[in-house]
């Protein structure tokens, strides 16, 4: 009786090894359902067995039974709170019910039982990540990383992480790592997308497309594979990738709205009566609504329902004004900075005397959709100068100093202007002179003239209503352009630009040439001959001919470009000008 006790206690304590082994071996093979029964088996005759429990709550999970995984996982902890895996798959858990904040605690106590568990220093910093802690996040990513170097997934996430961050450059190396180590169509895609915002579109193109080859249903690599072959000026393989992302996410209103973009509409056209369909989907979220709000405007606008498209823009632009939650104060109070310290900026004016370098920036600015594209598109056509197209390297090393930020003394515009010409450099082709398109670069006119006294300035002017129109219609992918999704707003921040264009001209009339998008349309030879030799440029008749420019265009006008310099443009806000109810009237030409 005294051994058959003994026997009874050693069973309540430990089930047979066959048995915990055919649970690894269900597990570990991907059969979870029968892993389940067999925790479930083991753990109503041993209650207080770890091992059990952990491996119910990590098969629950995969099967997606997160709320019973849940309580799993936390049993397993609580019989054995030394156990690492258990802390370790209860953060997993609480990650997935999006309890972060508990599952950080969780990874730490993994990490803190095993300092070395590279696995718990990835998902710690993914959890870190999504709490929008990037600093911490990257920490965690290098530490898991030097504990695994050879972890792709983490150099993967890294790469992430660097992007959030904006340091492309370093982002760029941490995804090439990734593929080095797994070509994975995941890293492919992130590399692409950080080669894509670099402007370096024949490698992004390159990207994609091994996307494509490792993972053929990927509808996201031919969206972004179609926004390529559209800068590229390649419309029709655009459109074809735009149609192959469509038919592989019939509700993928991104690629539904680009598709917009490349094609003229009839009133038989499915994709019109798909979009609608999706409008009329209350599942979808405010961002896609967006979406298809503005790729149902300019289906009716093809169509000639001139009040439907509107109201279609309106919705559109509510909504993504929601989802910036943008308020126009903050830009009030930066342009007010901004001339508050310039200043103190002229007064460190770089020489050029004490200046060296051998490339020279041109410089296109004005307000987005005025017009500075087809400029840039002009000057471009000359063999010796390089299109860069739109840069974030002005705004990226110089706001700071403009703002008021950081010191105004010359060490800190000599490193501005020194960061921007290695950047420029990089996106030259091998020419000296090359021109930065970035509109709102108006903003930064008094720091560019301090830094860069050898550089063109070019302000473009375009009628005001038409200007503040196509602001208003225009879907921008950068979150930094908020006020144009409220015509209100749009007017304010245009009265905000020309205020400040004064105040430029006021002191800086001899560094800026101001060129009328209007006139260049009507008197195209004489204003480009003008502008030509304002640049100091040889003449050549491509100048004329800018559409046959094939250079690659990263702008909202990259479908524009393509067709001869034509007039009346600017009058094409008036189509709305019954739905307006006078908005625009007070900004129209004398």
């Amino acid at each position: 009786m005294v051994k058959d006790k003994k026997k009874s206690m050693i069973n309540f304590l430990e089930p047979p090894q066959e048995q915990l082994k055919n649970l690894l071996e269900c597990y570990q093979t991907g059969r979870y359902v029968d892993a389940e029964k067999l925790s479930v088996s083991i753990t109503e005759e041993f209650p207080k067995h770890t091992f059990a429990w952990k491996v119910l709550g990590a098969a629950l999970k995969q099967m997606g039974k997160i709320n019973e995984s849940l309580i799993a996982s936390q049993k397993s902890v609580q019989l054995g709170p030394l156990d690492t895996e258990a802390h370790y798959n209860l953060a997993n858990t609480l990650k997935e019910l999006g309890r972060l904040d508990e599952a950080e605690v969780s990874y730490k106590k993994a990490i803190e039982l095993k300092t070395d568990y590279a696995e718990a220093h990835n998902n710690l910093a993914n959890t870190l990540k999504e709490l929008g802690r990037l600093d911490e996040a990257e920490v965690s990513y290098k530490k898991a990383i030097e504990l695994k170097p050879d972890y792709a997934e983490a150099h993967n996430n890294l790469g992430m992480t660097l992007k959030e961050l904006g340091r492309l450059d370093e982002a760029e190396v941490s995804y090439k790592q990734a593929i080095i180590l797994k070509p994975d169509f995941e890293a492919y895609y992130n590399l692409g997308n950080v080669l894509l915002i670099l402007r370096r579109l024949n490698e992004a193109e390159t990207s994609y497309r091994k996307v494509i080859i490792l993972k053929p249903d990927y509808s996201e690599a031919y969206y972004y594979l179609g926004i390529i072959l559209q800068d590229f000026g390649r419309l029709e393989e655009a459109e074809a990738s735009y149609r192959k992302a469509i038919k592989l996410k019939p509700n993928y209103v991104e690629a539904h709205r680009g598709l917009t973009l490349m094609k003229k509409f009839d009133a038989q056209d499915e994709q019109y009566s798909k979009m609608k369909e999706l409008y009329l989907d209350k599942n979808i979220s405010k961002e896609q609504r967006c979406h298809i709000n503005f790729g149902l405007a300019k289906a009716c606008e093809d169509l000639g329902d001139f009040k439907q498209a509107f109201a279609h823009y309106c919705e559109g632009n509510e909504l993504r004004k929601k989802v910036l939650n943008y308020n126009i104060n903050q830009d009030v109070e930066m342009f007010r900075k901004i001339k508050s310290n310039y200043p103190q900026i002229v007064q460190k004016s770089l020489k050029p005397d004490k200046l060296t370098n051998n490339t020279m920036p041109i410089f296109i600015v004005g307000m987005p959709r005025s017009g500075t594209t087809l400029v840039e598109q002009i000057i471009s056509s000359h063999s010796q100068v390089t299109g860069a197209g739109e840069l974030n390297f002005v705004s990226q090393f110089g706001a700071a100093i403009s703002t008021g930020i950081t010191e105004k003394n010359n060490e800190s515009l000599l490193d501005f202007r020194s960061k921007y010409l290695d950047k420029l450099k990089n996106v030259s082709n091998g020419n000296l002179i090359v021109t930065d398109k970035t509109p709102q670069n108006f903003l930064y006119i008094g720091l560019l003239a301090a830094a860069f006294p050898e550089a063109k300035i070019i302000h473009v002017k375009r009628n005001p209503a038409a200007v503040c129109w196509a602001n208003y219609k225009q879907y921008f992918a950068s979150k930094s352009i908020g006020y144009c999704y409220a015509i209100d707003d749009v007017i304010s921040y245009h009265k905000l630009y020309e205020n400040l264009m004064v105040f430029w001209t006021n002191t800086l009339s001899k560094r800026i040439y101001n060129l009328d998008y209007e006139l260049l349309t009507v008197n195209q030879e004489s204003e480009t001959r003008k502008l030509i030799e304002y640049l100091g440029l040889d003449w050549n008749e491509k100048f004329l001919s800018p559409q046959n420019n094939m250079r690659s265009v990263t702008t909202a006008s990259n479908l524009q470009i393509r067709k001869k310099v034509y007039k009346g443009s600017s009058q094409q806000w008036k189509k709305y000008q019954p739905f307006l109810n006078g908005a625009l009237d007070d900004l129209l030409s004398p």
